[in-house]
């Protein structure tokens, strides 16, 4: 028997539904949330009243309330397929045929279809499959309904309607791709795939005005796109982003980014960031993904820093960027400069790692060096981080130490490269610990090789300051030196040692044609020298290690090799300082004097050459990362879940925004 809704409207006050002069505070039914009810008991109001689905689509409903029904009423799993497959293509209809000319029924139908979806996936149905395609549209007609909704959904977003309609459009296609935690089970973005999103994306980004409104949305549901089945098969939209030649797209994308990351560097700066609240990864999740595709542009322009953030609210995981103890940060001074997205990012990561004991900081700051990786092997990239014409004042945060005075902020204008390198430098030497960061330090001296390739192969002379580098890695094996009973247990430092005495070899072998100029190269000599017994303690233990039978025996005996041109440059000078000293009647030699018997030894020393200093293994997501950036992926997903609430759309904000261009 069909139940029409006045039927349904006495039937429910004659069951007591109460009034709004009603003393209990039991909130009331609303129209919406009745015939849904009624769906449910396998009742079509529809019948009989060819009205009804514009009627409907101009109810006011609290969302929140239709969610519940659809979440916790018994009878929505027995009665939900069937009447929903009915549902939303009647949306689907009207979002079509009342945009632009009946503005009413577009967002009530949008809103519907919100908390239609979130309900649906609410419900314990197991699989998030072809079972739930299913009830929503009914799987025969699903490739027509869902080109039908994209189609829709582009036409809001790329037309000129109401900014409020635009951000409910992108929330709805956001509330699709999050609805399983991990994107890759949900089967309906196969869908979203064939019909792309991607250009309507693309233009919002490349619109200064709608990406401060939009941006954030935008590009997080870009980013979730572009990891879907990343793995398994060719994504479409991994494919449209790498080919990507929008600049303004691409300088938008920069701006969207480097908002966010601004936002939280002033939050650190003024001390309003409280230490429980943190920074969503997806900003670093998306520069990650961009740069990894080959695109570097966006991070390569200059503009003023004159940002405050995009509108849209970020959600908050992350890093916090405070540290306990009774020592502040060093705070840079406030500027007002043409700056770089770069510079913003190299500030963000130098708060980052400032503590990284907890998992999701370390999370954040492991995501930042991998950004950094991609980035240090393309060479457009590079052509800008080392241009003497291109530089920038970075204020890099420094961790609070007790052995170390306060910096002064470095305010002198350098090529980004000498940024990159600071960054290394500070990282090296603040995080030498027990519970010791290893992979860390791998990805850190990875960056540094890297750099040093490029300016190898270019034959880069960087203006910095690298005596701060050696000093740092001489540093850091003396610690694994001091610590090797603990360290050798839990990591192979002997593989992390090879990395920096490769480093120095680098140096040694090539520095000529990277260097700065000959003083610099003889520096590194009076360097190698002086430390001579770190390095001489550092061949002593390999050498145990490599004739003991240990787990490490392989690794330590390359270790042993790689110090062959070290050990030959303290064996060789070693003696004619020595003599020097004894012919001059001096017990110890000033820096000048120990350079001066250098220079004039250079021609009868004798170095092995050793292959393959200046080649690398290019970074690879797939395998080694893939159980990182699909967890990553997840806890996005899992942050927009808990932040959007089909209720704190601001419905009456949307319907009267929308009645304005009638």
């Amino acid at each position: 028997m069909t139940t029409t809704p006045e039927k349904a409207d006495k039937k429910d006050k004659e069951s007591g539904l109460l009034r709004k002069g009603s003393s209990s505070k039991k909130p009331l039914k609303e129209k919406v949330v009745q015939i849904y009810e009624s769906f449910f008991k396998g009742e079509d109001p529809s019948l009989g009243n060819p009205n009804f689905w514009d009627e409907f689509f101009l109810m006011k409903a609290r969302n929140f309330q239709l969610e519940g029904v659809l979440k916790n009423d018994p009878r929505a799993t027995c009665g939900i397929k069937g009447q929903h497959q009915l549902t939303l293509p009647q949306m689907h209809f009207n979002l079509e045929r009342r945009l632009p000319d009946q503005g009413g029924q577009c967002p009530t139908g949008q809103y519907t279809m919100c908390a239609l979806i979130r309900g649906v996936y609410g419900k314990s149905l197991g699989d998030y499959g072809f079972d739930i395609i299913n009830i929503l549209v009914g799987f025969d007609a699903a490739e027509v309904q869902m080109q039908r909704l994209i189609e829709s959904v582009h036409s809001i977003l790329t037309g000129d309607n109401p900014a409020g309609l635009k951000t409910l459009s992108l929330k709805l296609l956001l509330i699709l791709v999050t609805a399983t935690d991990n994107v890759s089970q949900n089967t309906i973005l196969e869908y979203i795939m064939i019909n792309s999103v991607f250009e309507s994306v693309v233009q919002i980004l490349a619109n200064p005005m709608s990406r401060q409104v939009h941006g954030h949305d935008a590009l997080l549901l870009l980013t979730i796109l572009v990891n879907y089945r990343k793995y398994e098969s060719v994504n479409p939209y991994i494919v449209k982003l790498s080919i990507l030649d929008d600049e303004l797209a691409l300088n938008g994308l920069g701006w969207v980014i480097s908002s966010a990351l601004t936002e939280f560097n002033r939050k650190y700066k003024e001390k309003k960031e409280e230490p429980q609240k943190q920074m969503t990864p997806f900003s670093l999740l998306c520069m990650k993904r961009f740069t990894s595709t080959g695109i570097s542009s966006p991070f390569s322009q200059r503009h003023t820093e004159t940002s405050s953030g995009p509108s849209s609210p970020t959600t908050t995981r992350a890093v916090e960027g405070t540290r306990e103890g009774p020592l502040p940060s060093t705070p840079p001074p406030d500027s007002s400069q043409t700056t770089n997205h770069m510079v913003t990012f190299l500030q963000y990561c130098s708060i980052v790692m400032q503590d990284i004991k907890d998992e999701q900081r370390l999370c954040s700051f492991k995501l930042c060096l991998v950004i950094l990786t991609c980035i240090a092997e393309d060479q457009y990239a590079n052509s800008f981080l080392h241009d003497a014409n291109m530089n920038f004042v970075v204020h890099l945060y420094r961790m609070p130490m007790r052995h170390r005075k306060i910096a002064v902020p470095n305010t002198s204008s350098r090529p980004l490269a000498c940024a990159w390198l600071d960054l290394t430098v500070e990282f090296i030497v603040t995080h030498m610990m027990k519970d010791f960061p290893m992979e860390l330090y791998m990805r850190c001296l990875g960056i540094v090789h890297r750099l040093l390739c490029y300016q190898k192969k270019c034959r880069v002379r960087l203006q910095y300051t690298w005596k701060d580098l050696w000093t740092a890695l001489i540093n850091l094996v003396k610690f694994m030196i001091a610590q090797e009973a603990h360290l050798a247990s839990r990591h192979n430092i002997f593989y992390l040692a090879i990395k920096v005495v490769n480093l120095f070899n680098l140096f040694i072998t090539y520095g000529d044609t990277f260097l700065p100029s000959p003083t610099s190269y003889d520096e590194l000599y009076y360097e190698v020298i002086r430390m001579h017994t770190v390095f001489d303690n550092l061949y002593s233990m390999a050498l145990r290690h490599a004739t003991n039978h240990g787990e490490h025996k392989d690794s330590a005996t390359r270790l042993t090799n790689a110090l062959v041109n070290i050990r030959a440059i303290v064996n060789h000078f070693t003696p004619k300082i020595d003599s020097w000293s004894a012919a001059n009647h001096l017990s110890s030699l000033t820096e000048d004097q120990v350079l001066e018997v250098v220079r004039s030894n250079y021609d009868t020393l004798t170095l092995k050459l050793q292959e393959s200093l200046d080649q690398y293994e290019r970074y690879a997501e797939k395998p080694k990362e893939s159980a990182f950036f699909t967890q990553l992926v997840r806890s996005i997903i899992s942050d927009f879940r808990k932040s959007i609430s089909v209720a704190t759309l601001q419905q009456e904000t949307v319907l009267q925004e929308f009645s304005h261009i009638h």
